[in-house]
């Protein structure tokens, strides 16, 4: 089986959070994997950003699987569990 070495993300936009602050947005494009025949370069998407890419790309450790899925939040239901019908 398989393992992830690395994922590998690049810069590919700029948002303001809530302080009004320019910070950079992130997206995952791709990993490192180690395979039987060694390390493979796997790229799931290629990054557009205004002005272009510029090649440049991040490698970071891969994330633990609880981190990598956000939690859902449950809706509270709006309605009485005891209806008529």
């Amino acid at each position: 089986m398989s393992k992830v070495l690395k994922e590998i993300s690049c810069v590919t936009g700029e948002y303001k959070n809530a302080q009004g602050e320019v910070k950079k947005r992130y997206t995952r494009i791709g990993s490192i994997i180690d395979t039987k025949n060694g390390a493979m370069l796997k790229l799931d998407t290629i990054p557009l950003k205004e002005g272009g890419w510029d090649g440049w790309a991040y490698l970071n450790d891969p994330k633990k699987e609880d981190q990598q899925a956000r939690p859902v939040r449950q809706a509270k239901p709006e309605f009485e569990e005891d209806l008529p019908f």
